[in-house]
């Protein structure tokens, strides 16, 4: 379970290097992502651990976790009490994982396999991020896609530890002490906040 949102259980890796190089055999491609859905980064932890604090921030509402991973923020979204939760991916892993991580913790989420930054905004009511902001043509895609969700209604949550591409013009309604896996995030992760698009 992650750290600091134990109400959430979730399958991940041990080690995610050993887990990529296993997948990689195992299906006989080569040159595949990093199995990133596998670990419970420091923003999604906060985005997660922010949506359980306060449930009044999804209860009752449409929701939708953007490059949810594990399902982290869409499975603490719909334990919250949150109306309909969609969680979307661009890697088929990791939306099979998030079918097993509701299933291990008794939610329901709509798993989505898509890449939905260069099309409209979300419809719904909520929409959360956890750690986009981690590589400079990424983040400006993503933040893109979050703007003009802002923008048609939505309420935009982003959570992130301080990296080096997180935009300007943010909010930051929740801070929290979450050391970052030294192995997998920057050795100066101490804390990571969630932010709101605003």
């Amino acid at each position: 379970m992650p750290r600091y949102v134990p109400e959430v259980r979730l399958h991940l890796a041990d080690d995610m290097t050993l887990l990529w190089q296993r997948m990689e055999r195992e299906t006989g491609a080569t040159g595949t992502e990093p199995p990133y859905w596998a670990a419970a980064w420091a923003g999604g932890q906060a985005v997660a651990r922010h949506v359980l604090d306060a449930p009044e921030v999804v209860r009752g509402r449409t929701v939708l976790d953007l490059a949810t991973g594990s399902g982290l923020c869409a499975v603490a979204a719909a334990l919250a009490g949150a109306r309909h939760v969609t969680g979307v991916d661009v890697d088929p892993w990791a939306v099979a994982a998030l079918r097993e991580n509701c299933l291990l913790n008794g939610v329901s989420v709509e798993p989505v396999l898509a890449d939905l930054l260069d099309g409209p905004p979300a419809t719904a009511d909520v929409v959360l991020a956890g750690d986009v902001s981690y590589e400079r043509g990424m983040a400006s895609r993503m933040y893109a896609w979050l703007r003009r969700c802002h923008d048609a209604g939505c309420d935009v949550l982003v959570g992130d530890p301080g990296r080096a591409f997180l935009p300007p013009g943010l909010v930051e309604v929740a801070r929290y002490d979450i050391v970052g896996d030294p192995v997998l995030e920057n050795a100066g992760v101490r804390r990571a906040a969630v932010y709101r698009l605003g």
